[in-house]
């Protein structure tokens, strides 16, 4: 388990180092902007690739823990609460997004492929003898542990707009930064584990003692990796711009 922890990081490490990611603060505005409008489409397939894992999954264990985190994305079955959705909206707004520009953007080619693969990993996840080791180890990694990364990442742009009387106004990035993160190795998470991260890794923690798993839970996380680090890599050449005008 040591091993698949240290594998893990290293991939996060990766991930964190992704060249748009530690130089975000060298994109323009109008850049930055259109990544977190591209990113906005990636986390409206949040709840529906957590629905379609939900299908396809056949352990109770997990089913129960991916239930409670998809309920917790609408806090309030009276519609008197945002839901996560909205809240990001509001942070985006509050980001200085006009709101004329959030609604004529559109997901671009390298997006809508992000998205289509996710869908593809979940489905393909779906019809192997292990369906619930591959398709918990994708909700963890790919939709809470690498969100958290990315959202650390991005933060410190989006802090100072999102700070008014020193208090921290952001109610999506910031929130989602903290609850999605990887708080424990492997080896020591449980049910009390306060993060979606931990939550799910108590269960695929006992899947994993089986025989071969850990080889296949490797290769589901590079994949998972490969499908956001491809989502970030339409934004170099801004970033190959802005760093030529800056001479850096």
């Amino acid at each position: 388990m040591r091993e698949l922890d240290e594998n893990e990081d290293g991939l996060i490490e990766r991930f964190r180092t992704h060249p748009v990611l530690a130089d975000i603060a060298l994109l323009p505005d109008d850049d930055f902007a259109a990544l977190l409008l591209q990113r906005r489409f990636v986390s409206l397939a949040f709840t529906p690739s957590y629905d379609l894992a939900i299908d396809l999954l056949g352990d109770e264990a997990g089913l129960r823990i991916a239930r409670i985190i998809l309920r917790e994305e609408y806090p309030d079955g009276q519609g008197r609460t945002r839901s996560h959705r909205e809240d990001m909206k509001e942070d985006l707004l509050r980001l200085g997004v006009p709101r004329r520009t959030l609604v004529a953007s559109r997901p671009s080619e390298a997006t809508a492929r992000a998205i289509r693969d996710t869908f593809e990993l979940i489905a393909d996840a779906g019809g192997h003898d292990d369906a619930d080791l591959r398709l918990l180890t994708i909700l963890r990694f790919w939709g809470e542990v690498l969100v958290s990364v990315e959202y650390e990442r991005l933060w410190p742009r989006m802090e100072p707009l999102l700070t008014e009387d020193g208090r921290n106004r952001s109610r999506f990035y910031y929130p989602h930064l903290v609850h999605d993160a990887k708080a424990h190795p492997l080896t020591t998470v449980s049910l009390l584990s306060a993060t979606h991260s931990d939550r799910l890794a108590t269960r695929i923690s006992e899947l994993l003692t089986r025989e071969e798993s850990a080889g296949r839970f490797r290769e589901t996380e590079e994949r998972a990796l490969d499908i956001k680090t491809g989502f970030y890599d339409q934004f170099l050449p801004a970033l190959e711009r802005a760093r030529a005008g800056t001479g850096a």
